[in-house]
């Protein structure tokens, strides 16, 4: 029996290589598959890769009639998240929500038992509404995405809930921070590439520029290891599962993790608008169910996956 981790990037790869390491050997399932980038994450020789389109519901018949799938970790989405979506809403929304109902119905008509969706952290703060104190009766009880990527993936756990709810497919979601970690492949979204500037800064010129706003992080090999402790736990009512380094990442808290990473640099807040962080008032994920459910904590804190990454990164660069 294997686990089909569909969509091989940044953190399918990741969660491809902690199942290797449990024992496993997951199927992964991409549209256009990145050996390459793969390799350089998880042992090729234990993975098998899969061509195919969550778009196109034969292409996952196909693979769930040919393997024996004990289960499904769903990761792909439209590139570049919230940038993406926002530039182009209508291929995001087909590819967040389409595709994950493919999934789903796929999981539900092939008797799939287990299925883990991913969600995001947008949820926690690019909404508004939630007022007329709460009577559903009224117009703006209801707290409403601000952002495009935001409205995806509030309509894709409530669709994933229903079919754990009707269709009787045991789903769980995990809500990632903003996702950054080792990856030289297509794919990831725009903190991922901040990210990977800053270090890359850091190691070039002993400089680095932070953005301006607060953030909300997890290293990806976090994320990898938070999804499949999800995949793996025994859920009852719980099913949607936070998961980050535990804290909002102020300019000044990365600023003071870039020096401990790399002592010497010149690390600065950038001026100037910059990305969508978090807004002032926004709170951190709550990460008690994800500790007392999944028994997740992260591994790294942000000077220590800073120097993971440049550890990662040294031999690669040119």
């Amino acid at each position: 029996m294997a686990i089909l981790v569909i969509g091989g990037g940044l953190i399918g790869s990741q969660i491809a290589r902690v199942l290797v390491e449990s024992g496993r050997a997951p199927i992964i399932y991409d549209r256009s598959p990145q050996p390459g980038a793969l390799g350089e994450i998880v042992d090729l020789s234990k993975v098998t890769l899969v061509q195919g389109d969550i778009l196109r519901p034969w292409d996952l018949a196909a693979v769930l009639r040919r393997e024996k799938i004990e289960g499904i970790i769903h990761t792909a989405a439209y590139p570049m998240l919230t940038a993406g979506a926002q530039a182009r809403p209508y291929d995001a929304i087909e590819v967040n929500i389409m595709g994950t109902t493919n999934v789903l119905e796929a999981a539900a008509t092939f008797g799939i038992p287990k299925v883990v969706v991913v969600s995001s952290a947008v949820l926690t703060y690019s909404m508004e509404g939630g007022a007329d104190g709460g009577d559903l009766g009224r117009e703006e009880a209801f707290p409403r995405p601000m952002t495009f990527y935001a409205a995806t993936k509030q309509a894709v756990e409530g669709i994933a809930l229903n079919y754990a709810r009707w269709r009787a497919v045991d789903v769980r979601m995990v809500r990632y921070a903003a996702v950054a970690g080792p990856w030289t492949g297509q794919g990831g979204g725009e903190p991922t590439n901040i990210f990977r500037a800053m270090v890359e800064g850091a190691m070039r010129h002993g400089k680095a520029e932070v953005p301006n706003v607060a953030i909300e992080w997890i290293y990806s090999r976090d994320a990898g290891r938070g999804t499949v402790l999800a995949y793996d736990a025994k859920v009852d009512k719980d099913r949607v599962f936070n998961l980050s380094l535990g804290a909002t990442t102020t300019p000044e808290n990365f600023v003071q993790a870039l020096k401990e990473a790399f002592p010497g640099v010149d690390a600065r807040v950038k001026t100037g608008p910059g990305m969508v962080g978090a807004p002032p008032d926004a709170k951190s994920l709550d990460m008690r169910r994800s500790k007392s459910v999944l028994g997740y904590t992260p591994e790294y804190d942000m000077a220590g996956a800073l120097r993971d990454y440049a550890a990662w990164l040294k031999p690669r660069l040119k």
